[in-house]
């Protein structure tokens, strides 16, 4: 039943459309319907078939290589006894170093510079490959987010405020 009102439907559209183009009313059918036997049935339709990705989405990697500056305050976990400045100062020396970053400074001239982690300053700035579980998770989460090439916000640890670049 619902098939012969949708077709009955179709009719009058169509009789309606040919009528705008002669401008002139055409009359609705009088006769019933064709039978249900006649009408063809309907064709189903596919939705488009979703494109192929360039390359499935990569595994996250087991370990990263990075360097960073460590910017340490008076109370931070192993921070050098010559550090004194406050944490808010710590803060706006990492973000300095950010800056500096993001505009292409050279993170090795940074750690040089800018950094009280002693070790990796010699290292210039490496802290080496490691695995997700080989740094705080704060440092690790900053650093398996970016890629490769990036440059990580300020990133709070209980060692200080760091700024990470993610080579690997």
């Amino acid at each position: 039943m619902a098939v012969v009102k949708l077709t009955h439907c179709l009719f009058s559209a169509l009789a309606l459309v040919s009528a705008c183009d002669d401008h002139v009313a055409a009359p609705m059918p009088d006769s019933a319907p064709a039978p249900l036997a006649s009408i063809a049935s309907p064709v189903a339709v596919t939705p488009p078939a979703a494109a192929p990705s360039a390359k499935p989405p990569a595994a996250p990697p087991e370990t990263v290589a990075c360097q960073h500056v460590l910017v340490a305050y008076k109370g931070a976990k192993n921070a050098p006894a010559g550090v004194l400045r406050s944490k808010a100062d710590a803060k706006a020396r990492a973000e300095e170093v950010h800056a500096k970053a993001v505009a292409g400074a050279d993170m090795a001239a940074l750690a040089q510079a800018f950094s009280d982690d002693q070790g990796s300053r010699e290292r210039l700035g490496s802290v080496g490959k490691f695995k997700r579980d080989g740094m705080v998770p704060p440092f690790s989460d900053a650093a398996f987010a970016l890629a490769t090439g990036g440059v990580s916000a300020v990133v709070e640890t209980p060692f200080g405020f760091h700024v990470i670049k993610r080579n690997q």
